[in-house]
C-alpha cells in the first residue's frame, strides 16, 4: 500500500471548475446594459434636494420591482449590501453607547456596521441545524443598553422569526434581517427580508442574484426608508432645503448608491430568482436524499416551515463517528475534485480588532466611551457551537449551483462513497500519525 493513505484518492478532476463561481449574466442583461449606455445616463443621483436626490429611472424602476415581488412598502437601492446594512443602523438611530445583537457566524460587514456606527457588536450563539442565531442565546444576552437585532439568514436558510419577535417585542428591539445569501427563501410562506423592522439583500458578484455590488434595504416603515435614503446620499446637504419635518433628522450621509447600470442588470436578474432557486432546491433535495444513510455526514436540516434556497450547501461532519479528522475527509475530497469550504468562517469576535478591542490608532472607541462603560467579554469561549462548527464539524459545498447536474451530484456522492469504503484504512492512517 502506498505511505498515505489519500493515494487512494485523486486523478483527473471529476468537474471542471468545480469551486469556480458560476455567472447567470445572460443576453437580457447585455442587452440592458447597452440600453443604458445608448442613453449616456450611466447614473443619475444628485445630492441635492429634488426629485433626483432618489436616483435615476432604472434605479426607482429596479427598487419598485423590489417592492412588487416581495410584497413590501418600500426599497432602497445600495452599492453593496454592506453599505445597506451600515444604513440600516443610521436609519434606526443606532449610536454610541448601544449594544446590537448578532451571530458571529457570517461575513464581518455584518458587525462591522455596528462598529461603524459607533456602537457594540454582542455575539449570540447559532443553532446547530439551522446555523442562524439561536433565539435562546440572544434572550442571554439582552441588556439596558441593548436596541437591535441583526439576525442573519445564512446559507439559505432562515433563523427562528417565531421565536425572535416575541423576544424583541418584550424588550422593544428592532429586528434587521441580513438577506445576503437567502433571497427568494421563506419563513411561514413569507419571504425573509419582510419579516423584520428592516431586510438587507445582496447582489454581489457572488450571490445568487447579482450585478456586480449592489444591496437593497427593504421596510415597511416610512421614516426608515427615508432616512436610508438621506443616508445613502448625503443626506445632512439636503436637510436645510426639505421641509421643517425633515430638518429636525439627525443624520450625515455617504455616497453609497447604484447606477443606473448596476440597477438594469439587477433588475434582470430579478426576473430569474424562482427558477434559479428551484433549480437550486432541486439539487438539494436530490443530495440531501442520497447521503441520508451515511452515520459520520449530516446532511442539510430544513423545517417544515422553511424554504431554503442553498447560497451553498452545508455538511456536518462527524469525526467522532467517521473515526478520522474533517481535515482528512476535506483533503480526500479535494482529491477527488470536489473541494469544500472547512467551517465557513472564524467566529467574528475571535478576529484581532475584536481581541484587542481597538479599530482606531490613538483612541478605544467605542469599546470604551462615556457612553459606554460596560467591560464586554470577547473571549474564545462565548460561543461554543459556532465554534465547534468552525474548527471541527461544518463543511460547505457549491454543488448545488444552479448550473450544476443529477449527475454532478452523483459524482459528489461517488466520492463520498469511496471514502466510507476506505474509511478503515483512513483510521488506521491518522492512529499512525498519533503515534509518531
Amino acid at each position: 500500500m502506498n505511505k498515505s493513505p489519500l493515494a487512494l484518492f485523486g486523478g483527473k478532476p471529476v468537474l471542471k471548475n468545480p469551486f469556480s463561481i458560476i455567472s447567470s449574466i445572460g443576453k437580457e442583461e447585455r442587452n440592458a446594459v447597452k440600453s443604458v449606455m445608448c442613453t449616456g445616463v450611466i447614473s443619475d443621483f444628485i445630492g441635492r434636494a429634488g426629485e433626483k436626490f432618489f436616483g435615476g429611472k432604472e434605479v426607482k424602476k429596479f427598487e419598485s420591482a423590489i417592492c412588487k415581488i416581495f410584497k413590501i412598502k418600500y426599497a432602497v437601492s445600495f452599492n453593496s449590501a454592506s453599505t445597506a446594512l451600515n444604513s440600516s443602523l443610521i436609519a434606526l438611530g443606532i449610536g454610541p453607547g448601544d449594544e446590537v445583537i448578532t451571530t458571529p457566524f457570517t461575513m464581518s460587514a455584518t458587525a462591522t456596521a455596528i462598529l461603524q456606527n459607533n456602537a457594540i457588536p454582542i455575539f449570540a450563539d447559532i443553532d446547530p441545524e439551522t446555523f442562524c442565531i439561536d433565539p435562546r442565546s440572544i434572550e442571554k444576552k439582552i441588556t439596558k443598553k441593548t436596541k437591535a437585532i441583526i439576525a442573519v439568514n445564512i446559507f439559505g436558510n432562515s433563523a427562528d422569526y417565531k421565536k425572535i419577535i416575541p423576544l424583541a417585542k418584550k424588550h422593544n428591539l428592532k429586528i434587521i434581517e441580513d438577506n445576503a445569501q437567502s433571497i427568494g427563501a421563506k419563513y411561514n410562506d413569507k419571504y425573509l427580508g419582510t419579516i423584520g423592522d428592516i431586510g438587507v439583500f445582496s447582489f454581489n458578484a457572488n450571490k445568487a442574484l447579482q450585478c456586480g455590488e449592489g444591496g437593497v434595504l427593504v421596510t415597511n416603515n416610512k421614516r426608515i426608508a427615508f432616512r436610508a435614503q438621506l443616508a445613502r446620499n448625503h443626506g445632512e446637504a439636503v436637510i436645510d432645503d426639505m421641509d421643517k419635518v425633515v430638518q429636525q433628522e439627525d443624520i450625515s450621509g455617504n455616497n453609497f448608491r447604484l447606477t443606473e447600470l448596476h440597477a438594469v442588470i439587477a433588475l434582470e436578474q430579478l426576473k430569474k430568482m424562482n427558477s434559479i432557486n428551484k433549480r437550486k432546491i432541486e439539487l438539494a433535495n436530490y443530495l440531501t436524499k442520497k447521503i441520508l444513510n451515511y452515520s459520520w455526514i449530516i446532511p442539510c436540516v430544513v423545517q417544515s416551515d422553511r424554504v431554503h434556497v442553498y447560497f451553498t450547501y452545508p455538511l456536518k461532519f462527524l469525526n467522532d463517528v467517521a473515526g478520522i479528522s474533517r481535515s482528512t475527509f476535506e483533503r480526500a475530497m479535494f482529491a477527488e475534485g470536489f473541494p469544500l469550504n472547512k467551517g465557513y468562517v472564524k467566529p467574528i469576535y475571535l478576529m484581532s480588532i475584536y481581541q484587542r478591542r481597538k479599530i482606531y490608532k490613538n483612541s478605544l472607541f467605542p469599546f470604551v466611551s462615556k457612553e459606554f462603560n460596560t467591560n464586554i467579554s470577547y473571549k474564545k469561549g462565548i460561543c461554543p457551537v459556532a465554534e465547534v462548527m468552525f474548527e471541527k464539524e461544518l463543511l460547505l459545498s457549491p454543488i448545488c449551483s444552479c448550473a450544476r447536474s443529477k449527475r454532478d451530484i452523483d459524482l459528489f456522492v461517488s466520492a463520498i462513497n469511496k471514502i466510507d469504503k476506505y474509511m478503515p484504512c483512513l483510521i488506521q492512517y491518522e492512529k499512525s500519525l498519533k503515534r509518531v
